[in-house]
């Protein structure tokens, strides 16, 4: 990753919160515990910022519609969260897998 790489990165990111920050403040709330909650859970592919965007997409034509975000999402916003990367592979996947020895299957 080249210096460029990361200036464009940076570039976007700060676009992309400028979206957050234009949502009502109920919706950036919500976001920014989806956010670290995602973070904390470790979707492999949430670096690529599909995800995150996808939520603002979402959140913005909530806001827009003119609904509260629990109305969106309900009540619990991890297990809102989860059902976003149910299928998706995980950091906690890897782990599981380290320690099991057998990829994709996690020890219980």
């Amino acid at each position: 990753m080249g210096i460029q790489d990361i200036i464009e990165g940076k570039k976007q990111w700060r676009a992309h919160m400028a979206r957050v920050k234009a949502l009502p403040p109920d919706y950036q709330i919500v976001y920014k515990e989806m956010q670290k909650y995602l973070f904390k859970v470790g979707p492999i592919d949430l670096s690529d910022g599909h995800l995150l965007a996808e939520i603002v997409d979402f959140f913005e034509g909530g806001a827009a519609a003119g609904k509260g975000v629990l109305e969106l999402i309900g009540n619990d916003v991890a297990a809102f969260c989860d059902d976003l990367v149910k299928d998706s592979r995980t950091y906690a996947d890897i782990y599981q897998e380290s320690i099991s020895g057998e990829p994709g299957t996690p020890q219980k």
